[in-house]
């Protein structure tokens, strides 16, 4: 791999100076992961040689920048394992499943008839179909009925909607995504679940599945303010708090103010967020003006918008909002949209999982979120 002439592709064409980037420092990746299974170099002479090599298959792989052509070492005695594909082939895997279904059960688009001869799928049996299925809910069932294995002192929990087939209908179904902040400050995705109903029973039967699984140590639960997870929360993990995330709570207010005073109420809210009296004196202003409504939602909410305030000052700004957890939403329908309408929940659960398991992935080995105080 040259650097040079990497740079001199990149400066004249970006677009593939970063896919030659990418392609050379994943057969580079390869051929280190080639030596540790190896036990050695190529040609080198050592009794701690487990393999030898045999040549290279090419294999391709999708990435953001197009499809590169990648060099697989070979050996002749075992098979050489990779994690370069793993994570990239999970998800394509899903989405390829969930855009073939949409094709095989009659529900497809233009758009994903173009993509599913474009991926060369066009002939692919509905009993390919489900192979490819069943490896998929395999992993993706694992991931998400996975042990908890560290105390989750601050948990969000925030839905992102999307179409499904229900016979000869059409549904918008939530998926509620729960992640969390571990005590060691790393983030974690702990479940996703698919729902058309909030309801408090609903948040309780989440919360006691996740306790089953061995959450622990909750002492904030931060998300929007659908009917019932209040109470739920707070009865399921006894002492902890309940937080109302303030972006959804100005969403709200706004609802019910009209266009040419909704700037003026957004700097107001901005001003008062962090003061019980301040909130109290913006609701009484409103509903003096005849915003009752919005004054109400205020109101409603009170005692959950100041909880974050309880925990340590340099955590506030990522504890007052559920934005840890809608960025991940935001990700899932950059990374779905392709498929349009899904043709049932299974298939939506399956790309879905599969993309959570990548974020995951990057979040507990990434950047610490939070410094702990016992740090």
């Amino acid at each position: 791999m040259d650097p040079l002439a990497l740079i001199e592709d990149y400066l004249s064409d970006q677009e593939n100076g970063m896919k030659n980037l990418i392609t050379g420092f994943l057969n580079q990746v390869m051929l280190a992961e080639a030596l540790q299974q190896a036990g050695a170099a190529q040609y080198e002479r050592t009794d701690a040689r487990k393999a030898h090599r045999n040549g290279y298959k090419d294999r391709s792989l999708k990435t953001r920048y197009g499809e590169t052509i990648l060099r697989k070492p070979q050996f002749r005695e075992l098979p050489f394992e990779t994690q370069v594909f793993g994570r990239y082939a999970r998800v394509e895997k899903a989405l390829v499943n969930a855009i073939v279904e949409s094709y095989l059960q009659g529900v497809s688009t233009r758009k994903i008839q173009e993509i599913v001869s474009h991926l060369g799928i066009d002939q692919l049996s509905p009993a390919s179909v489900s192979r490819l299925a069943k490896d998929l809910d395999d992993q993706v069932q694992a991931f998400l009925l996975r042990p908890i294995e560290q105390a989750i002192p601050y948990l969000f929990v925030d839905a992102s909607y999307y179409k499904i087939r229900d016979g000869a209908r059409y549904v918008t179904k939530a998926v509620l995504v729960v992640a969390g902040v571990r005590d060691d400050g790393y983030r974690e995705i702990l479940g996703a679940r698919i729902t058309d109903c909030e309801n408090e029973e609903f948040w309780s039967g989440l919360f006691e599945e996740l306790k089953e699984r061995g959450l622990t140590g909750v002492q904030l639960v931060v998300s929007d303010g659908h009917t019932g997870i209040q109470k739920a929360a707070e009865a399921a993990f006894l002492g902890a708090s309940w937080q109302m995330c303030q972006v959804h709570c100005t969403r709200a207010v706004l609802r019910n103010i009209p266009r040419k005073h909704q700037k003026e109420v957004v700097e107001g809210l901005k001003e008062a967020y962090g003061s019980e009296q301040r909130l109290q004196d913006l609701a009484d202003d409103l509903n003096a003006r005849g915003y009752r409504k919005a004054a109400n939602t205020i109101e409603r909410f009170l005692s959950g918008l100041m909880s974050y305030t309880a925990f340590p000052k340099p955590h506030g700004k990522r504890l007052r909002t559920t934005n840890m957890v809608e960025r991940v939403n935001r990700e899932l329908k950059r990374r779905t949209k392709v498929v349009g309408v899904f043709p049932n929940e299974a298939s939506l659960l399956r790309l879905v999982g599969s993309i959570l398991m990548d974020i995951n992935e990057e979040w507990v080995i990434g950047r610490r979120y939070l410094t702990m105080e016992k740090e």
